[in-house]
């Protein structure tokens, strides 16, 4: 993402760092996307979340994509639907500031194509399966970190 100023860092101030080194760390990163300071202890999670998350999502985006072409669509069809789809999703989430629980229930009709989708996730536990990827993300940071 930080390929095209989209990117997502985290910075946390060291105890002798001024506020101008501190703003100027900050402008560098910004020019990149956008930066937030949180504390030290947050950097393995950052790391689990947005260091490896464009990889879950480009993951995402390849499983949507292969659904589409064996469901018979054109690779170049199915991409595009699927990126485009992920974009929309994401510029909602940013630009409504609506919980993304809230905008799900929204776009899921009660016994509809999305619930039926929706339902074979939770099946497979989708949902626990990521929680656990970015919980080992984590880990693996802390003991890089260690190293």
């Amino acid at each position: 993402p930080a390929l095209v100023d989209q990117g997502m860092a985290a910075l946390s101030r060291g105890a002798h760092v001024t506020d101008e080194q501190m703003e100027r760390a900050m402008s560098l990163l910004r020019s990149c996307g956008r930066a937030i300071e949180v504390p030290e202890g947050y950097q393995n999670a950052v790391t689990a979340i947005s260091g490896s998350g464009p990889a879950y999502v480009f993951y995402v985006v390849e499983a949507m994509i292969e659904a589409g072409v064996v469901l018979g669509l054109p690779r170049e069809t199915a991409t595009e639907l699927t990126v485009q789809t992920l974009f929309g999703a994401a510029t909602m989430i940013r630009e409504t500031g609506t919980h993304p629980t809230v905008l799900r229930e929204q776009v899921t009709s009660p016994g509809g194509t999305t619930a039926a989708a929706l339902r074979t996730l939770d099946d497979h536990k989708v949902r626990a399966a990521f929680v656990s990827a970015i919980e080992a993300a984590a880990r693996r940071s802390r003991e890089l970190a260690e190293t």
